[in-house]
């Protein structure tokens, strides 16, 4: 394996590859995902980042760790377009970084959710300029922030929109969904008191409304930012660590990959 980096427009990414060997056929080449780790969109949290990257990495996935623009930078849709800019990148580069161009994920928690499901939703908006070729092709949203309405998280809200009242409502996703988004798994502890889960419902509704396909497991109890549920990100959780097998295996199956 090797790690490089490039920079999506302001956000640095860190790339995890795999070697292509001669002597090795399987897999020449891969499924990629794109990695949002979440924050409330005003830092990036570290339990997020490596750990998962470093798990699909292990599972033969070509990752890549998007540190996106947050604080005082998370306004004027900068994440959005750094992360579109992102998957347009490793779309391109797909032939030289062995990999599968229709088969690229975005998966992000949290705030980072919140990122990944609005290039989901916001992708083909003609408005909004994203370039071709940033539509994920598929999307794994963790305990997600979804809306700016009733159930918003308001840190992450009032980051992202940067005080600019007319973005509440294209970023309030439950209401950008259409036949356009994405495959999407989801999940949500019932007991999260930060983001509620009724952020994940509201999306899911949506998602049902349009048929969008998807999956969505929403555990027991809980709590929030418990990213790989394992003692080393110091969230322990048995239950809810099943999201991992889980998504491994939605993912899997949707992009035809036998790791």
């Amino acid at each position: 394996m090797k790690i490089c980096s490039f920079t999506a427009l302001d956000a640095p990414v860190i790339a995890y590859l795999q070697d292509d060997y001669d002597r090795l056929v399987a897999h020449k080449t891969r499924p990629a995902i794109i990695i949002c780790a979440g924050g409330a969109y005003r830092w990036l949290s570290p339990r997020e980042k490596d750990p998962v990257a470093l798990h699909f990495a292990s599972m033969g996935w070509q990752t890549f760790l998007i540190e996106y623009s947050v604080g005082d930078r998370a306004g004027g849709l900068r994440p959005l377009r750094e992360l579109a800019e992102a998957v347009r990148i490793v779309r391109e580069c797909a032939g030289e970084w062995h990999i599968e161009p229709a088969h690229i994920a975005v998966l992000g928690f949290s705030a980072g959710g919140h990122l990944a499901a609005s290039l989901g939703t916001l992708w083909h908006r003609p408005e909004l300029e994203l370039g071709d070729n940033c539509r994920p092709d598929a999307l794994v949203l963790c305990y997600p922030v979804i809306t700016a309405g009733e159930y918003r998280h308001e840190e992450s809200i009032e980051h992202v929109t940067g005080g600019d009242e007319k973005l509440l409502e294209l970023l309030s996703l439950e209401k950008q969904v259409t036949a356009h988004m994405p495959p999407t798994f989801i999940w949500h502890c019932a007991g999260d008191e930060s983001v509620p889960v009724e952020n994940t419902l509201l999306l899911t509704a949506a998602m049902q409304r349009e048929k969008v396909p998807y999956a969505c497991h929403i555990f027991t109890g809980g709590a929030h930012g418990i990213s790989m549920c394992t003692q080393e990100v110091e969230t322990p959780n048995p239950d809810a660590r099943k999201w991992v097998e889980l998504c491994d295996t939605w993912l899997n199956e949707r992009f035809e990959f036998t790791p």
